[in-house]
């Protein structure tokens, strides 16, 4: 390096470096922490933290420990890392090319944490600067873990590896896009498949890794490379190392759903295979090996595969959904915990659900609940995303088997798939192991047995049919079992049966139905706070499944959940959210009769009023008050005041955090999910209340909204933009009176969001959500805006055009697409007629599954005007238009629909004018439509 540091400076930064890690000296790390920061300005800083990261002895003159000098080095690659993602333009050449040339130094290192700071180090670097800012690193890597000479020391082979499998994780979708003219992945998958055979187990391990990154996507490398795959596979099936048949087991089941006809031939041999490693002693190889089985039973080209194999897995899967040895030790006895106060950690994170999104149909929201995993067999779900390395893989995670994936939940998932898939018989195969075990000694077992019957409640529900009268009163009787750990499960199974008890004949629902729901209310209020937990979880899954059967009771229910929010420790009160904003999906309004709704509001209220603005209890709070005010409607108005104002208040607060972190980066940019959440309830606020309400809470607005509204439509993160362009729409629809000065300012917002080559290049889903809220908003306006939709109406149709063109866009935003475009025509139709020829059968096409509702009558008559500009465009698909006016489900006590059918009667008459035996011509129609067509029209 032709850089040298100054020693004096050197001896400085680690000492710093030190004194910032100590635990010991308060004063010390605070005055070393300042010293960084300041430090961070020097424009040699960089080079000296990659000196520091790249040398295996400490400086000069500082007399460190092997231990205390292994700590300042980890320090210098975290900053260093951290200084590339937050500061990468300001970072001079001269410091890159220094740093590029330390890490391949210190990916060779003695010390595997070194190794693995240095790969963080690298992938940063490709992140910002892309394959071609630093071209010769993976030709490197490659070369070093491929140890072609045999000379290459076996901690470089590994710390190459290692950086691979780093930078294949987070650069997955650059490996794949064409550099050049050329695919990188091309280059480098047979490389690594060659390396996976390796002499050294983490350079195995660390190639499957990468592998199984890719795996999962389509690729063309992959389908030129996967016989070689499945050789090296079958070579490793056998390996020493359990972690690296952990990563084979993780490739047969990312290869289930991408080459399922490669594994077909294999299948006996996978079986055999699958079942020695769940036996393994090795508890994350046998998680691994068990996804397999639920893998291949969700696959439908692959289930019928298993069917000669049920006799071999079944039994299997009972016998590991029974706790461990170790997970009894920490489960057994548990003792009566509802009044100690939860621990911070034991608090799960509350994120905000994106949802609230706008769909076909009226436009109102179209809330997709989530059970708090339990409607996932066992409560859990594994949340990696395809190909997502899990960093925790190799570590536990939480003690607490509850919490975590384990072999036993996904035994537990795969018999419920099982189950789904051959029905009957694997109830035959169960029901000796239920008579043996659901009433046996030893709590696990009796556990193991109830997990299995809530497991097989929806795939054998025929089968087990005859046996519920007698099962379901056992089961309510385990509610009062000693063990905490029965109850819990019970609680789940009993969940699973509630439609049939719900769905019996009035005498009968009075003897299970009943029963069921009241021990479950009861489990609500359990002394031990998991049991309360797996109560009020399993309530949320009776409200689904009993639906409107729990109106007649929404009022004891109402009175159980006051009794709960007053004696909730902070960890339960999520789920019991939960709870509430589904008993609001199931009964509505009857929420709103006055004696439910004090008790419910109250109780909501004062938990809301002990809750600061930056609590994260506010996100579930928000959103079930969303549910409740929907389901209340005006009723909602005597408590609307209040929670309106605040969420103008945190929204306000949060984008003035927004800006001021980013001019002083002092400052933490703010949680966006408040935003999401208080937007969100203005529109529930919104949709409920009556328009003269709703609009003096906008006028009464202690910040101006729609200037809010405004920065939200901008806001970088996608799940604000989405809730903003809903917030829109509902304004819109609502308040338009309000709405219309300010959309001279909003109006381009909206249409820049329509752009979609950045969201189709990530292909990202939030994106694709924030769209779609985007064309409906600009629906509602156009029949509302009149003139002022002029400036924008060329522009708007061509971005619904091409949304409508790209095959890449997912169907319900072409509907969306379609709908917005036709909803433009109701007061542009001479504007949009010009193009029609190029854009009516991609319309026609898109609005075949649209629902007939509000929306797709108001679209179909802003279409049908276009066309009455300009008939002869029509041409090309005028017997397509014909078959869809002839189908249109028409409710003529509907004034839309009564105007819609004016206008199909008055083009059909022009068509009838001008096109020579018209009757003939429609007689090309199918026979039902043509009597459609006679049945409701006059030509």
């Amino acid at each position: 390096m032709s850089w040298q540091p100054a020693p004096e400076s050197l001896r400085q930064l680690a000492s710093c470096l030190k004194d910032s890690l100590s635990g010991f000296d308060k004063n010390a790390q605070k005055q070393a922490e300042l010293m960084l920061k300041q430090a961070k300005s020097s424009p040699d800083i960089n080079n000296y933290l990659a000196y520091i990261l790249s040398s295996p002895e400490p400086p000069d003159g500082v007399a460190f420990s092997q231990s205390e000098y292994h700590l300042v080095r980890s320090a210098a690659g975290i900053m260093l890392k951290n200084n590339l993602k937050s500061d990468w333009k300001t970072i001079p050449e001269s410091s890159l090319q220094l740093i590029k040339l330390a890490i391949p130094v210190a990916l060779q290192d003695k010390n595997t944490q070194i190794r693995n700071f240095a790969g963080n180090v690298a992938t940063e670097i490709v992140q910002k600067s892309g394959l071609l800012g630093w071209p010769e690193l993976l030709p490197q890597l490659i070369e070093t873990f491929g140890n072609a000479s045999g000379q290459v020391p076996n901690e470089a082979q590994e710390g190459a590896m290692s950086a691979m499998a780093k930078i294949c994780e987070d650069n997955t979708r650059m490996l794949t896009r064409e550099v050049n003219g050329q695919r990188p992945l091309n280059y480098i998958l047979p490389q690594l498949i060659a390396a996976t055979k390796s002499p050294l187990p983490k350079v195995r391990i660390g190639a499957l890794t990468s592998i199984n990154v890719f795996t999962p996507r389509e690729s063309q490398a992959m389908n030129n490379s996967i016989d070689d795959l499945l050789q090296h596979l079958f070579t490793l099936a056998n390996d020493e190392s359990p972690d690296v048949r952990r990563q084979v087991c993780r490739s047969f089941v990312s290869l289930v759903d991408r080459r399922p006809e490669k594994l077909i031939p294999h299948m006996g041999g996978l079986v055999e295979y699958t079942i020695r490693q769940q036996r393994s002693d090795d508890e994350d190889l046998s998680c691994e090996a068990a996804e397999f089985w639920l893998t291949v039973g969700e696959h439908e080209d692959l289930w019928q595969h298993l069917r000669p194999y049920i006799e071999q897995i079944i039994p299997l899967l009972l016998e590991y959904m029974v706790y461990s040895g170790e997970d009894i030790a920490l489960l057994g006895g548990q003792s009566d915990d509802e009044d100690e106060e939860d621990k911070a950690e034991d608090i799960k994170p509350a994120f905000a659900k994106k949802n609230l999104t706008r769909a076909n149909g009226d436009g109102t929201m179209t809330p997709q609940s989530a059970k708090d995993g339990y409607n996932a067999v066992a409560g859990m779900e594994d949340d990696l995303e395809d190909g997502e390395i899990d960093d925790d893989d190799d570590d536990a995670g939480d003690d607490n088997p509850d919490q975590r994936w384990t072999v036993r939940k996904c035994s537990a998932a795969a018999l419920d798939v099982f189950a789904r898939n051959f029905g009957g018989p694997v109830f035959e195969f169960i029901l000796p192991y239920l008579e043996r075990n659901l009433k046996h000694e030893d709590w696990p077992q009796r556990e193991a047995a109830v997990l299995a019957l809530g497991a097989v409640a929806e795939g054998c529900e025929t089968a087990i049919l005859p046996h519920l009268p007698m099962l379901v009163p056992y089961l309510i009787s385990l509610l009062t079992d000693p063990e905490p750990v029965i109850r819990t499960i019970v609680c789940w199974t009993l969940g699973r049966y509630s439609g049939w008890a719900a769905a019996l004949p009035e005498a009968e629902r009075q003897q299970y139905f009943l029963p069921l729901m009241d021990g479950i209310l009861q489990k609500m209020l359990d002394r031990n706070k998991k049991v309360q937990e797996a109560g009020a979880s399993a309530f949320a899954n009776v409200e689904e499944r009993a639906g409107k059967a729990l109106i007649p009771y929404a009022e004891p229910i109402v009175k159980q959940f006051v009794i709960c929010f007053q004696k909730y420790k902070d960890r339960n009160m999520y789920i019991l959210y939960d709870c509430v904003q589904t008993l609001a999906e199931q009964v509505g309004p009857t929420l709103a009769i006055p004696s439910i709704a004090k008790q419910l509001m109250e109780a909501l209220l004062a938990r809301y009023s002990i809750l600061n603005d930056e609590s994260r209890e506010i996100f579930p709070l928000l959103e079930c008050l969303s549910y409740v005010a929907l389901a209340m409607d005006t009723l909602f108005a005597p408590y609307a005041s209040p929670i309106f104002q605040r969420c103008i208040g945190i929204i306000h607060n949060n984008l003035e955090q927004s800006l001021a972190s980013v001019t002083n980066p002092g400052i933490d940019a703010p949680d966006k999910d408040f935003l999401v959440t208080a937007l969100d309830l203005l529109s529930a606020i919104i949709q409920a209340l009556n328009p003269e309400q709703a609009s003096q809470l906008v006028s009464n607005s202690p910040q101006p909204m729609f200037e809010l509204l405004s920065f939200c439509m901008e806001d970088p993160t996608d799940e604000v933009r989405q809730s903003a362009y809903a917030l829109l729409g509902d304004c819109a629809k609502f308040l338009f009176p309000l709405l219309e000065p300010h959309l001279p300012k909003l109006m381009p917002f909206l249409v820049k969001q329509l752009d979609m080559d950045e969201i189709l290049d990530e292909s990202i889903e939030t994106g694709f959500g924030v769209v779609n809220n985007a064309c409906w908003s600009a629906g509602e306006i156009a029949v509302r805006y009149g003139d002022g939709m002029k400036p924008f109406v060329q522009d708007l149709m061509t971005k619904f055009v091409e949304m409508m063109q790209n095959p890449r866009v997912p169907s319900g935003l072409v509907e969306n697409a379609a709908t917005a475009l036709g909803r433009l025509g109701q007061n542009n139709a001479h504007v949009m007629a010009h193009g029609l020829g190029s854009y009516a059968g991609l319309y026609l096409e898109a609005m075949e599954d649209v629902l007939t509702m509000d929306e797709k009558a108001s679209a179909m008559k802003g279409f049908t005007a276009i066309v009455r500009e300009n008939p002869q465009a029509m041409e090309p698909v005028l017997l397509q238009y014909f078959g869809t006016i002839a189908n249109y489900n028409m409710d003529l006590q509907n004034p839309l629909k009564q105007q819609l059918h004016a206008a199909f009667q008055d083009i059909l008459s022009i068509y009838k004018a001008n096109i020579p035996e018209f009757d003939r011509f429609i007689g090309q129609l199918p026979a039902a439509s043509q009597e459609n067509l006679k049945a409701r029209y006059t030509f």
